[in-house]
């Protein structure tokens, strides 16, 4: 076998489609058009400041999403492939991404499908330019009313009603992670076959870990709970803890959840003070519900830092949420932690105006 008697992604989707007599292949369909994809995006993303030279045809500006981010030429890219790769094969009703204010609405010649897909078409694109590892994140739902357009309101449902989840990460391997329910699997792209080749079946996250990521840079506006953790995990061996802890920051949720799936570890961009009408930074639908559905079926733990990440009812396409994931015991830890303190009774040592990250007087 040329991949080496390893199961191609192909291979894994008919093994899986054969433990359930009843399936039709559609969702299996549905996996292989976004897996072709984040071929197209990984190929563009891999000529970095080159990538005008593949571009067959004029491509559309960039501008401003509706989350009031500016959008880079390959972020509309990557969500025109999305698009035209699982358009047309009648596995969808309808579509979200990042990238649109509103949900996506099929051409009319083409058929509706039974699944919902919502994706963030490059997630850290902001560190192209530096060329750190950017990914694709995709959640699939069922619809509410199989062969008809979707409604937006159809699209709010809780990640516990997921079918499938997964990323593509762009690094110096391409990498598809994916979960049907059935655990998390990783699957690399052997780029000579162009074929994705199981590598790392089975992902299990450590339940403990010592290693952390957080942007320390907003620390003046985490609660007194995250405060605490982060506290605790820097005092060391001679802290409450009574261990040393690496801290990590990469700016790529995709990235972040690649680390921690293949090494352990928690990662929290938290509800904060910073922007109080917003709820978190990370959207819920197609960042949040994906990752976290990873994660569960990895052995982890998802949370908004209080209650379990999928079983937040959405109330609108583009929400956003605090969201803390990771080794099951440090996230459990951290809910405890909101549960134990006030909001107003924690004064961080390490945090606060005269602490670690500030000048004194």
């Amino acid at each position: 076998m040329p991949t080496g008697a390893r199961p191609t992604l192909t291979q894994f989707l008919i093994e899986e489609r054969r433990r359930h007599p009843g399936a039709t292949g559609e969702l299996n369909a549905l996996v292989t058009d976004v897996s072709l994809a984040c071929k197209a995006i990984a190929r563009k993303v891999a000529f970095g400041a080159l990538a005008d030279m593949i571009s067959a045809a004029p491509q559309p500006a960039p501008g401003v999403n509706v989350h009031g981010e500016e959008q880079k030429a390959l972020d509309l890219f990557s969500n025109q492939m999305f698009l035209r790769a699982n358009e047309w094969g009648g596995h969808v009703a309808g579509m979200v991404s990042e990238e649109m204010d509103e949900a996506y609405t099929l051409p009319p010649q083409y058929p509706r499908g039974k699944y919902l897909l919502l994706f963030d078409p490059l997630d850290g694109s902001s560190n192209i330019d530096v060329n750190v590892s950017v990914g694709s994140i995709f959640s699939i739902l069922r619809a509410e009313v199989p062969g008809e357009d979707a409604k937006p309101e159809d699209f709010l449902q809780p990640g516990t009603r997921q079918v499938g989840a997964g990323y593509a990460i762009y690094g110096p391997a391409t990498m598809l992670v994916l979960t049907l329910g059935t655990g998390t699997h990783a699957f690399t792209l052997e780029p000579q076959l162009g074929e994705w080749v199981l590598s790392h079946p089975n992902l299990s996250i450590p339940e403990k870990t010592r290693e952390f990521a957080i942007n320390a840079s907003n620390s003046r506006f985490w609660e007194p709970a995250v405060k605490r953790y982060v506290d605790e995990c820097l005092a060391g061996q001679t802290g409450p803890r009574g261990a040393d802890f690496n801290m990590r920051w990469i700016a790529s949720l995709v990235a972040e959840t690649h680390r921690i799936l293949m090494r352990g570890g928690v990662f929290m961009y938290p509800r904060d003070t910073k922007e109080p009408g917003r709820a978190g930074r990370l959207r819920l639908l197609y960042e949040a519900n994906p990752i976290a559905m990873l994660i569960e079926q990895a052995g982890g733990k998802a949370s908004t830092g209080r209650k379990r990440i999928l079983d937040v009812q959405p109330e609108c396409l583009h929400q956003r949420i605090g969201f803390v994931f990771g080794s099951a015991q440090e996230v459990a830890r951290i809910e405890q932690y909101h549960e134990d303190e006030p909001l107003d009774s924690y004064h961080s040592p390490l945090f606060g105006k005269r602490g670690l990250f500030a000048a004194t007087a």
